[in-house]
Parts: C-alpha cells; structure tokens; sequence
C-alpha cells in the first residue's frame, strides 16, 4: 500500500521535524498508516508540506531511529511490520518466581533485614475525611520530615508509588518523541524500556566507579539535550556512586545546557554511601527521586520526588487526572518508620550488612581472577563472564539464577556481563566458584545452601 504526500500532509499540522515524526508516529501506533505501507519520499512530502527536503529527512531519521520505518532504495520507506513499541528489556531480567532455589536476579532488598512495620501500623491513627480530591497530596508532616532530609533545598516536593511510578510519571510529563535524552550504559532495563516508549532519542554514557564519565558526556552534550537520567549512588547494576568530585566536574558540564537532570536514587537509605546530588550545584535543574522500598519496605510502594518546581508540578496536575495521591495510610506509616529510632537502627543495619555481602562476594571472585569493583555500593555486582547467555542458562541449571548483562545496555558492549543481587547472600565462597567455573567452562556441580 503506498501512501501519497497530500494523504500524509493532512495528518501534520506542524512544520517541523518533530511535529511530523510525533503525526506519523502517532497514526502508525493508531493503525491509521498500516504496517508494510510505502511512505511518500522525502521530496514529494516536503513539496506538500511547502518545507525543505532536509526537515521531512530529520523527520525520517527519528522514525527510522526508533525501529518505525525502513528505508530501502528500491523499495522506498516503508514502515516496519515488526514494530519495537517498548523493547520490554525489563521482561527478559528476572526469573519467574519460585522456579529456582536461589534467585539473584530480582534486584530486591532482604525481608529479613527490612525494618518491622507492624509497631509502625500501630500507631498510626485512621482518618477517612478526605474533603475534596483536590486536597494536598502530600501530607504537611512527611513533607516537613523529607525537606530536613533532602539533600538540597526543593522547590516542590511530592510522594509517588516507587521510584518506577516516579521514573514513568516524570518521563510522561516531560519527554517527547524526538527529545534526545542521555542514560548511563549499562542502566536500570525499565528505564530505557520507558524512554522508548516515549519515543526518546537515547544516548548513552559509560560509567566508571565515580559515576557518569564526564569526557563522554561531555560529547553527547555537544548536541541539544532535553534530559540526562542518571543514578547518584548504588548503581544498578554496577554499583557505582558519586563522589563530590566527580559530581562537580558533571555539573559543570550540564550547567551551560538546558538539560533536565533526573536522579534515580532507588536504594535510599540502603546505598551504603551518602548521598552526592547533583541539585547541591544545580538545585532548579533537578528532579531528585528517593525511593524507600529496599530501606523501609517493596510493598511500601513509596517514593518521594523533590527538586525543580515545573516538572513536578505537572506530575501533580498530571496524576489529579487519575489516581489523585498516593495513600496517605502509607504515608503515615512511611513517616512513624522515618522517625522512629528502632526502624531506622535497623535501616542502618541493613546498609552495613548489603556493603559487607557486596564487598564479600566481590572479594571472592577477585581472588578467583574475575576483574570485578569490590568496593561498589548497593545491591547488586557486575560481573563479566565469558558468554552470557551460557553463564545464565549453565547457573539456572544449577538452581540459581542471575540477570543477563545485555538488557541493561544501550549499547552492548565488548565484554559480556551478568548481575547477581547480593541481598540475601550470606556465604559467598560457593556460589562465587560455581559462576567462575559456570562462566568460563559452563560445566559445574553446586548446590545452593544460603538462600533465605
């Protein structure tokens, strides 16, 4: 089927790259321009468009960028049958509950270290008066214990279910097709599944154990950037965290840009390290995301998100349209947890006891002659093995299961990797031989004995 310029036209009401890549993309996802149809060329659509061929070719470029269309001389542009809408790398990350006797590949905090929510339950005190769902949907008191703890002053400041929710609500609002956004590589996977989603041009940055490398982003910033995404410490899955050096040096290269900076700060208060952000330097170009569910509780689903003031406030016009607040039942809880001695000795205890199972497993496989980062943060070990696919399927074989590398990348790297989370690992002498045998031959007996 092939589509003539004056068709196509009349879809657009814009003028420019981005008005006609968003038109396109949007009747390609509406089933309006079917799959496998022949777009008009560039010079025909231009002609009706009364533009130079060059917008109606930067146009093309971002359809093709985000797998929507081909081109092919002697076929033409056609668009794609086998659409990528959301790669879904997240879906190929952790195994299916239950079917292995050691899972390490869920990325989650230990229950047993957890602090207890039962006394912070009951104290608190049931109030069903909602007057209006208009009202504030932060409560005064939490807002007042998240500001003393910010790690700069926020201009707004909210609460949303996860840092997930957060991540996909501040994409929503304000990531359009077409906007070229930078991630470090290797990066969270529903991260770079959300950006896709958005039609975000994604570009990515290699870290080190300092966080993003400022010589690369540096280069991607040469161009205009409408947001850099980036995790300050406890990074999944390297472990990297910033130090106030590094975070410096970044700041000073993201200040003369228009970009927004978003910060994912999933562990919270289990990183193992303080906090370094970048809003200490650049506070309204912020949005800084706090996340409690491996401190405090997953089932918490609680997230608290402060920094520059228009983009979270259109989170909150945003979310009125839909589910309004987040329960303000958790939110009580959230705050008797961030205010009671007990909950937070033990919240402390736990970031103690992740540092020395990371740092432990690490250790092992040093010895065993794998080049790993001991030192890292967080919950989680980047680990380079000889194939991983092999690696992975050899340890589920085994009964334990790990994360591929691949989905965490923008691009794949030269070296093959795999992430194991750490969090329920006490022991880690046998399960470091088994993944060094299992990741150079493929071939070895283990038997998991330290799963919780």
């Amino acid at each position: 089927m092939s589509l003539n310029a004056q068709t196509i036209a009349s879809r657009i009401d814009g003028r420019t790259a981005a008005d006609i890549a968003a038109a396109i993309a949007q009747a390609i996802r509406a089933g309006e321009i079917p799959a496998a149809s022949t777009l008009p060329t560039i010079r025909s659509l231009a002609d009706a468009l009364h533009i130079s061929p060059s917008t109606v070719s930067d146009a093309w470029r971002t359809l093709r960028h985000h797998g929507l269309i081909d081109t092919d001389r002697r076929r033409g542009t056609t668009v794609r049958a086998d659409r990528p809408f959301g790669s879904e790398r997240w879906w190929h990350v952790p195994v299916a509950p239950g079917t292995l006797e050691l899972d390490l590949s869920t990325g989650t905090p230990d229950p047993a270290l957890l602090p207890d929510l039962g006394s912070a339950l009951g104290r608190v005190q049931i109030d069903h008066q909602v007057t209006s769902y208009l009202d504030r949907p932060l409560l005064p008191a939490l807002e007042a214990e998240l500001r003393r703890r910010w790690p700069f002053d926020p201009a707004a400041i909210t609460v949303l279910d996860g840092a997930q929710d957060a991540l996909d609500r501040t994409i929503t609002t304000t990531i359009g097709l077409g906007d070229r956004v930078v991630v470090e590589t290797p990066t969270f996977p529903p991260l770079l599944d959300m950006l896709e989603l958005a039609g975000a041009d994604i570009v990515g940055v290699p870290v080190d154990a300092e966080g993003l490398e400022p010589d690369g982003l540096a280069d991607a910033l040469t161009e205009p950037t409408r947001a850099i995404f980036v995790q300050p410490r406890a990074h999944n899955p390297t472990g990297a965290a910033f130090t106030t050096a590094r975070a410096s040096s970044l700041a000073e290269l993201i200040e003369p840009t228009n970009a927004l900076i978003v910060e994912d700060d999933h562990s919270g208060d289990v990183a193992g390290v303080p906090l370094v952000s970048l809003g200490r330097w650049l506070p309204d170009r912020t949005i800084h995301i706090h996340s409690f569910s491996k401190s405090h509780g997953p089932d918490l689903r609680l997230a608290a998100v402060g920094g520059a003031a228009e983009p979270i406030s259109a989170i909150v016009r945003r979310r009125q349209l839909g589910a309004s607040w987040t329960s303000r039942l958790l939110q009580q809880v959230l705050l008797e947890l961030l205010t009671d001695p007990d909950a937070q000795a033990a919240v402390t205890m736990a970031a103690e006891r992740y540092l020395e199972r990371r740092r432990a497993l690490g250790a092992a496989l040093v010895q065993r002659g794998l080049d790993v980062e001991p030192l890292g943060t967080g919950l989680n070990l980047w680990i380079p093995v000889a194939d991983e696919q092999s690696t992975v399927v050899g340890l589920a074989a085994l009964g334990v299961g790990v994360a591929p590398g691949t989905p965490f990348e923008v691009m794949r790297s030269a070296t093959d990797h795999i992430r194991v989370t750490i969090s329920t690992l006490d022991d880690p002498s046998e399960l470091a031989d088994a993944l060094v045998a299992t990741g150079t031959s493929g071939d070895v007996g283990f038997t998991p004995t330290n799963a919780r």
